[in-house]
Order: structure tokens, then C-alpha cells, then sequence
């Protein structure tokens, strides 16, 4: 019997809850999802005794959490189920947590000895977000007698008064620093994920096996400021191809595995020839050795491939025969792992990152490395990090200097005749805001681009002693805000 909670998605013509619960003894469960009224993509928490609690299948179909972004829907649903399986594990179902219950589960997530997977005061933040979601809506319903996120009162800035969770931490503050040097992030790079010294030279000891693929990883994401899941899902016939030489190539991100809508991204040469030399090496080494172990003809789900025409709906057969279609535009990132394609030497995923094994590797894992690349640094005495969400932040603000000299140099402009320029043609925050598929312009100015908001651009940029390239106007920044990380001992590597 088990003793934890388990976690499944409908959608697509195989499901992943329709599979596993047919082998448990279901029958015709595609039918009878439909006759639910289940929407395609919608989370099943299964409790240890097998069974789909229909109160939580309404709030994942009919309450705002419906409504919530794919990413947010798929962070809270496994807030759900770690809570779910402590209580269970405390002798309680969901509907039966208590105050107390909310306070234990605090002390382990956040201090709890032991506890390999403590966070931090910000993630806690939003588990309390979920849980409040999930047990307001239940005592409107009255599925439960009351929630147990207690709330307190404080008053904001203006008078306005609002509610926020009793549990919520104090220290919520994160870095400030969002935003890396392209030189530290190169020290980063190449010490944390390809084990160079601190002295930058390889170290001989260095043991990595996926260096190149983490590396070419870090480097798409940093050119092309792309988000961690709309990188980590990319197919190999989703990458640009390489024809003419040109300074940047031009992809799109499918709308499913995009924060709101799908849209085109850009990324360096240099990126892509990075990714392009991690899938004829440690790629097709992985593939071979899964291929020769018959890995991919034993997997349960698998979706071959049979044609894509050009309005991009994909026509595959699944592991019972079946021949299905989808657009690959509406294939969630849960689906994509899911797809191979057939060559001369057998079944290959088109899923461009993959694990040692030959399979997929989920998007997620890539903090994990991330991590351990920045513990590394630590650990030789280099004050150098990095997230993906920083490759993300340093990307705008590279892309905002960059794209305000091109418009100055390319057009002759001076500041006055830009800023003319700008009011008939848009100017370069916009453009930044596309590259990052923002839909509001504001996201873009304050949070992405702080490290500019209050300094007067057209001075830095123009100034008297102008930088001689955008690596030390960035290095210039980081000195004037002390808000982007810097190092200088990169300029030897």
C-alpha cells in the first residue's frame, strides 16, 4: 500500500491518469473523463488507497485555479501533494488539516532537521498562496468547517488595508542581485558546469559527464533570455537552423509550454553552435547507448512520429497502435517527452535535452544544476552565481544597451533625434518586451530592467567617455548600481 499521494494529468489523446488507472483495473476511462467533464491538461491527485477525491477534480476544473497560468497550476498542484502526504502520513485526509497541521508543516519545510528539501521564506510564501486557493474555495463549498491558513491584517503603503497569511515568513527578501556580467556569467559557466579551476584553466580531476550539454544549456538561455521551461521543453526540430551566417537566428517558443501566448525568440550563433556540438556528442552518445539497450521500445508511453506538415500538426502512432494527431503548438511540456521519431538506427526522442539514460530530461531538474554550479564557485572561493531566471533578467538589460547603441550608430541619431525617432517608431523597451513575450511594458521596465530605471540612459550611453563595447558598459553598470554581478578576475579565463 502506499503511503503517499500521486500526481497525473490529463491530456492529449493518451492521458497520463487514463494510462496508469487503466492498469489498475479502469475501463474505458477516456470516456468517462470526457463524461466528467475533465478539461485536457487538468491535474488528478490520486490518494494512496487509489481513489480521485471529486471535490478536488471540481476545484481543478471550476474554480480559479483553473484560470491560473500552465506554470502556476502546475507549482501549486505539487504544493498540494507534498501537504496531502504529510497529513496522510499524520493519520488525516486533506479536508481534515487544522491550524496546528499548517504550523508543523512550516517548521519542517522551513527549519526542519533533516529535511534534505527545505526552502526558503519565498517559495514557502507561495505554498501558503495555493494552500489558502484550495481550502477558501473548499469552506465556500462547504467541503471544509473552516481554512486553515489563519490571516492577519497589515496596512500598506497609502492606507489600504489586506490580508496576508499568519505563516508568512518574515525573511521573504531575496538578492537583490539579478543580473550577471556576460564575463562573470562566463566564470560561472565554466567553473560551476564545465569544471575549470578558479584559476581558469580545466582541471584535470574534473569528472562531468554533461558538461557540454549543461554548458550549451546556460548559453541558449543567457542569449536568448528564454524562460527555464520554454528552453528545458525544446525539440530538436524547434531549434533554428543555421544557413546563412548571421549574428542571431530566430525560433518560437509553442504557446503551450509559453508563460501566456507562443512567440519568437532570438539566439546567438555562438549558442547555437554550442547546442549544436552537445547533439552530435553527448546526445548521440546517450541515444546510441539507449538504442543498443532497447530502452526506448520498452518505455510505456511512447509516441512515434510519422509526419508534421507545414501548419505544424504533428501525425504520430502511440505504444497500442493508434494513430493520433495534435498540433505540436498545443503539446504541454508533460506530452513533449513523450514524442520519438523513428531512424536507421531506431526510435530517437525529439526532446533536445536528455539524461545519461536517452530519456528526456524534465525541465525542472535544470535549478538543480544550476544549483550545484553555483555551489562549486562557492566551494573554490569565487563569489559567482547564476539561476536561469538571472540568465533571463541579464539577457534584457544586455538586449536594452545593446539595441540602444545599434539605434544610434546604425541611424547617426543624437539623443535628442532618437528620442524624435522613438515617439513615431517605438523605442527600445518595447523591443525588449517582445524579446521577452511580456504583454505589459511595465514588467519589463520595473523588474527586468532596474538596474537602468533611474539612471538617464542617453548619458551613459553617450556619455564623454564612452565604454568601447557593451561588456564594459555592463561592468559600469554594475559598479554605478551595485545591483549586477561582476568580477573582474574573469577577464583571465
Amino acid at each position: 500500500m502506499l503511503d503517499e499521494w500521486s500526481l497525473f494529468w490529463v491530456g492529449g489523446p493518451v492521458g497520463e491518469a487514463s494510462e496508469w488507472l487503466d492498469r489498475e483495473g479502469g475501463c474505458g476511462l477516456e470516456s468517462r473523463e470526457q463524461a466528467l467533464g475533465f478539461r485536457e491538461g487538468q491535474p488528478i491527485l490520486v490518494d494512496p488507497h487509489f481513489r480521485v477525491d471529486p471535490r478536488l477534480s471540481e476545484f481543478f476544473r471550476r474554480s480559479r485555479f483553473a484560470r491560473l497560468e500552465v506554470g502556476s497550476q502546475d507549482s501549486y498542484v505539487r504544493d498540494y501533494r507534498l501537504l496531502f502526504t504529510h497529513l496522510w502520513r499524520e493519520g488525516r485526509y486533506w479536508d481534515e488539516a487544522t491550524v496546528g497541521d499548517l504550523e508543523t508543516w512550516e517548521e519542517w519545510r522551513l527549519r526542519g532537521v533533516g529535511n534534505p528539501g527545505r526552502v526558503g521564506g519565498a517559495k514557502f510564501r507561495r505554498e501558503l498562496a495555493a494552500f489558502r486557493l484550495l481550502y477558501e474555495w473548499s469552506a465556500r463549498r462547504g467541503y471544509v468547517r473552516a481554512s486553515p491558513v489563519q490571516l492577519r491584517e497589515v496596512r500598506l503603503p497609502g492606507g489600504r488595508v489586506a490580508q496576508v497569511a499568519e505563516l508568512t515568513p518574515k525573511n521573504v527578501r531575496s538578492s537583490n542581485v539579478k543580473w550577471v556580467t556576460p564575463r562573470a556569467f562566463r566564470l560561472w559557466r565554466d567553473v560551476g558546469l564545465r569544471g575549470y579551476g578558479a584559476d581558469g584553466l580545466p582541471e584535470r580531476a574534473w569528472r562531468g559527464r554533461n558538461d557540454g550539454r549543461d554548458a550549451a544549456f546556460a548559453d541558449l538561455l543567457f542569449s536568448s533570455g528564454l524562460r527555464r521551461r520554454e528552453a528545458g521543453t525544446l525539440l530538436t526540430s524547434e531549434l533554428p537552423e543555421v544557413l546563412l551566417p548571421r549574428s542571431y537566428y530566430a525560433g518560437r517558443v509553442a504557446s503551450a509550454v509559453a508563460k501566456t501566448s507562443g512567440r519568437f525568440f532570438y539566439v546567438s550563433r555562438p549558442a547555437l553552435t554550442a547546442v549544436g556540438v552537445y547533439r552530435v556528442t553527448t546526445r548521440a552518445e546517450a541515444v546510441r547507448k539507449a538504442q543498443a539497450a532497447g530502452r526506448y521500445e520498452r518505455l510505456p508511453v511512447r509516441w512515434v512520429v510519422r509526419s508534421m506538415n507545414r501548419a505544424g500538426r504533428l501525425a504520430w502512432v502511440d505504444e497500442r497502435g493508434r494513430r493520433c494527431e495534435a498540433l505540436l503548438d498545443g503539446l504541454t511540456d508533460r506530452q513533449r517527452v513523450h514524442l520519438y521519431t523513428e531512424g536507421e538506427q531506431g526510435l530517437e526522442p525529439l526532446a533536445l535535452w536528455l539524461t545519461e539514460t536517452g530519456l528526456p530530461l524534465r525541465y525542472r531538474g535544470w535549478s538543480g544544476i544550476f544549483e550545484r554550479a553555483s555551489a562549486r564557485c562557492a566551494r573554490l572561493g569565487l563569489p559567482v552565481f547564476c539561476t536561469p531566471h538571472i540568465c533571463r533578467h541579464s539577457f534584457a538589460l544586455r538586449m536594452l544597451v545593446t539595441l540602444s547603441r545599434v539605434l544610434d550608430r546604425r541611424l547617426g541619431l543624437t539623443p535628442k533625434e532618437r528620442r524624435e525617432y522613438e515617439e513615431l517608431y517605438g523605442n527600445v523597451w518595447l523591443l525588449v518586451r517582445d524579446l521577452l513575450g511580456h504583454r505589459s511594458e511595465v514588467v519589463t521596465r520595473e523588474i527586468y530592467l532596474e538596474p537602468v530605471r533611474g539612471l538617464q540612459l542617453d548619458t551613459l550611453l553617450s556619455g564623454e567617455e564612452e565604454a568601447s563595447d557593451n561588456e564594459e558598459l555592463l561592468a559600469r553598470l554594475a559598479a554605478t548600481t551595485g545591483l549586477i554581478l561582476d568580477h573582474a578576475q574573469e577577464a583571465r579565463v
